[in-house]
């Protein structure tokens, strides 16, 4: 006698549909493994893209300028002249700074003083949203009309904490600001969010500021940066040029994505558990199919079925039982990764390695799983399976 393969494969869906709680329960161990490989892979090939696509609109031509430490382990100043000197630099296309000011934000004057909600204070340049490229979210930047009246633009942290918008106000450093604008999220430099900024002339003549900026962004043409790293240093604090730190925006945001990946390693390993603990659990499903289908068993080897026979016979159900486990765990993982990018707004990614690799596992959890089971089942010989049946 000849089983043919789709004789085999109607063999084993028969042993599925007769139990089609068990099934489900069986299939579940294996869709959740295959679900975490692929979600993982997909929202990591989907964030992967979406940092590209914003690095590569923010441009990768924004170079930071901050002091760092003197030969005495202090913390260094930049010059007030620093931003005017790199403007000067050929190349350079937009200069903006800030400082850093001393007080704290608070939404009214009857607040406890710890309740700053981690709010600074920072004196900006007029250029700064667009050399950051930072929209405005709700109201106006400073220009020269307002920009030495106390007037406020919060970066958008700082207005969902202090829960305040345009046209209100808010208490800063002991004074009354208006707040003019909200600022988006700043990608390239995230202490923008969390603070509040006021114009030069009035932290200089209201705040008690020095003028010495702490951060300086500079913007050059793509063809100029690589020559400009080396020399801003110098032409900041031409005193003490080992003091300033140079660095640019968008390698950090590259080395965070990288140290965010780090994770995927453990949430596959996770995956792996999950599919494991599925070919256990079909694996004794498999085994208990045997035990309650010896009658089958012995009857099937009466007719003329071979031990071979009972060994594809099973061999097939429990691949096509964890085959079926393995689609659900794809369709479960690719809608985990459309729904998270949908939210984030990347370009939906599912890897097709993701996907062949996921099939490719739980067929191989399928025969691993019911390896055992098939050869138990084959031994079993005509009459002491219909004895023990009856």
């Amino acid at each position: 006698m000849r089983l043919r393969p789709c004789d085999a494969i109607s063999l084993g869906l028969l042993g599925i549909r007769g139990r089609p709680v068990r099934t489900t329960l069986s299939c579940l161990g294996i869709a959740i493994g295959i679900a975490c490989v692929v979600a993982v892979l997909g929202v990591s090939a989907s964030s992967q893209a979406g940092l590209m696509k914003q690095i590569d609109q923010l441009g990768t031509n924004l170079l930071t300028v901050r002091p760092g430490n003197n030969a005495f382990g202090d913390t260094a100043t930049l010059p007030p002249q620093a931003p005017a000197m790199i403007r000067r630099l050929p190349g350079v296309q937009q200069v903006a700074y800030v400082g850093r000011v001393e007080g704290a934000v608070y939404r009214h004057d009857q607040m406890p003083e710890t309740s700053t909600g981690g709010i600074s204070i920072l004196a900006a340049s007029q250029g700064l949203p667009e050399t950051l490229q930072v929209s405005i979210a709700a109201g106006t930047w400073f220009n020269q009309a307002v920009d030495r009246y106390p007037t406020t633009v919060l970066g958008s942290a700082s207005a969902r904490r202090l829960g305040v918008s345009v046209g209100q106000q808010v208490f800063l450093s002991g004074h009354w600001f208006a707040v003019i604008g909200v600022l988006g999220t700043a990608v390239l430099d995230q202490s923008i969010d969390s603070a509040a900024l006021v114009g030069y002339p009035v932290a200089q003549a209201l705040l008690g500021f020095d003028g010495a900026p702490t951060t300086i962004y500079e913007r050059s043409t793509s063809e100029s940066v690589a020559a400009l790293v080396p020399q801003l240093a110098t032409v900041a604090n031409p005193a003490d040029p080992g003091s300033v730190k140079v660095s640019r925006p968008s390698d950090v945001l590259v080395a965070r994505s990288a140290v965010e990946s780090a994770y995927d390693g453990l949430f596959l390993g996770l995956g792996g558990v999950a599919l494991l603990v599925g070919t256990v659990g079909i694996a004794n499903v498999m085994i208990i199919g045997v035990l309650e289908r010896r009658g089958e068993i012995g009857l099937r080897r009466a007719l003329g079925a071979s031990r071979r026979h009972i060994r594809v016979q099973f061999l097939v159900e429990s691949v096509v039982l964890s085959h079926l486990g393995g689609i659900a765990g794809l369709a479960l993982g690719s809608a985990v990764t459309v729904g998270y990018a949908a939210v984030r707004e990347w370009a939906v990614i599912v890897p097709p390695a993701a996907l062949l690799g996921g099939l490719g596992a739980s067929v191989f959890a399928g025969t691993l799983a019911g390896i055992y089971p098939a050869a138990r089942a084959a031994r079993l010989s005509p009459t002491e399976a219909l004895r023990v049946a009856g």
